[in-house]
């Protein structure tokens, strides 16, 4: 219970040290992320539900309009919350740790193991990502499975990388050469001694990484290869709806700038995570 007090205190202590446009960009995350995750309860119409007519708009029966179909646009947004930043964060999980692992792996093992996974690493990198996901996608098919996987195999590349330089740092210290003396394998090392050094680093290349999947689902929503209709997401609820513009209504931009809040706000944490871990950098020099 003491250590749970303590652990509390120090939460509430990084809160209030936050400047505020960390806390600004806290409470946007917090408030997608809970509209997304209590969606259907308090949606004021289904995902797919037909409420009135096309392109309605705003009123009090609908508080952002209606879309195409005349399904409300303030719960196809609630939807979406949930759909696409829920695939974003399975895709930015997958991508983090298969780059973080396989990065540190290059280090341990080095010589030709090393040389592979760079060499597959650099030959993924020269294709542009849009370019290569279109590809994958176009033979592959358009699923929910498929993207998440295409998207992750781009995204880990980048974390490949990073955790590499990281663990090459790690892996010259003392305490790897004597886990080495001492017999340990090298997933004992990985595990024990490279992930839990390199992981504060990372922290904030989390944010980043989950930035550019969000962003990179969306446009491809947007180009018609991501979530597949009815499901709501955000890219494609801008696609679908962005003839309204032509006619004076606002309904397209309520997406649009869904997607560009959430960015912003993730942006702004991971921008607090990186000024906090240089000033630790320079603390302990």
């Amino acid at each position: 219970y003491r250590n749970f007090k303590m652990e509390e205190k120090t939460i509430w202590k990084n809160l209030k040290e936050m400047p505020i446009s960390a806390r600004i960009g806290l409470a946007i995350v917090v408030v997608n992320l809970l509209g997304g995750a209590f969606a259907p309860l308090i949606a004021p119409y289904g995902e797919t539900f037909t409420a009135g007519d096309f392109w309605e708009p705003v009123s009090s029966k609908f508080l952002l309009g209606t879309d195409q179909l005349g399904r409300d646009m303030l719960s196809r947004l609630l939807y979406g919350a949930r759909n696409t930043i829920s695939i974003a964060l399975i895709t930015t999980f997958l991508a983090f740790s298969s780059g973080m692992i396989l990065g540190s792996l290059a280090v341990v093992k080095g010589g030709w193991v090393d040389q592979i996974f760079s060499r597959v690493v650099d030959i993924l990198m020269a294709f542009p990502t849009l370019i290569l996901a279109l590809i994958v996608i176009s033979v592959m098919g358009t699923n929910t499975l498929v993207l998440v996987l295409t998207i992750a195999l781009i995204a880990s590349t980048r974390v490949f990388r990073l955790s590499r330089a990281l663990a090459m740092d790690v892996e010259v210290m003392e305490f790897v050469e004597a886990a080495r003396l001492r017999g340990e394998g090298p997933t004992w090392i990985i595990a024990r001694e490279i992930i839990p050094n390199i992981l504060p680093p990372l922290v904030a290349e989390f944010g980043l990484r989950f930035c550019f999947v969000f962003l990179f689902i969306s446009s491809l929503s947007f180009l018609g290869l991501g979530l597949q209709p009815p499901t709501a997401d955000w890219g494609s609820m801008v696609r679908e709806n962005a003839d309204a513009i032509s006619y004076g209504y606002l309904i397209p931009l309520f997406p649009a700038a869904a997607i560009a809040i959430l960015t912003v706000g993730v942006n702004l944490v991971v921008d607090h995570l990186l000024n906090k871990a240089a000033g630790n950098v320079h603390g302990d020099m």
